[in-house]
């Protein structure tokens, strides 16, 4: 097999896990998610390494969509309210940083909106919107979609493709006209 054709492969694979993993989060699930957001005075977004910067992607395009959105983390962090949403992904539900983030939030009334494939996991426990992505974690849980990608591939892409489509489906129920979101968007660049 030379380079294209393995390139092909992988890139049909990827394709069809990640149809897999989005199709197989439930309807219900999303649209508690989708209220959560709406309700939520700010949003406040946690994950570590990949997941992280698929969130980032996440804040960013809530705040092109008119959210007060933010990482926790970054200098630009204001206080949260329970008034407020933290969105925690993790796959396992068990890092250390999300589960501690968590019970912090947990403490100051926060909402807390978990992406995630544990359902069982300490994070899931402390949510109170819960958003299953089905697929391979560390944990390799029976239930779980398996992947033949690297890792948690296919759990970091599938929340960055969750967020962009929870993001369109939201400007839709909202009526937004999307040529108008430009103007939310980065000037100084």
């Amino acid at each position: 097999m030379n380079d294209c054709e393995i390139v092909h492969e992988c890139r049909d694979l990827v394709l069809g896990e990640i149809r897999t993993a989005l199709e197989n989060i439930a309807n219900a699930e999303t649209e508690a998610f989708m209220t959560a957001l709406e309700r939520a005075e700010k949003v406040f977004c946690l994950g570590v390494g990949r997941v992280g910067l698929a969130l980032s992607a996440m804040v960013k395009r809530l705040n092109h969509l008119g959210m007060s959105a933010y990482m926790v983390g970054d200098l630009s962090e204001p206080a949260a309210t329970d008034r407020d949403l933290l969105v925690i992904a993790s796959g396992s539900g068990e890092s250390a940083i999300p589960v501690a983030i968590a019970a912090v939030a947990r403490g100051k009334s926060v909402n807390i909106a978990y992406i995630g494939s544990n359902m069982n996991s300490r994070v899931a426990q402390m949510a109170t919107v819960k958003v299953r992505i089905p697929v391979g974690t560390k944990l390799t849980l029976p239930d779980e979609i398996p992947s033949g990608q690297i890792m948690s591939s296919l759990f970091e892409q599938s929340v960055l493709l969750y967020g962009d489509i929870v993001a369109l489906a939201y400007s839709r129920r909202k009526g937004l006209d999307p040529h108008a979101l430009w103007r939310r968007h980065a000037n100084l660049e």
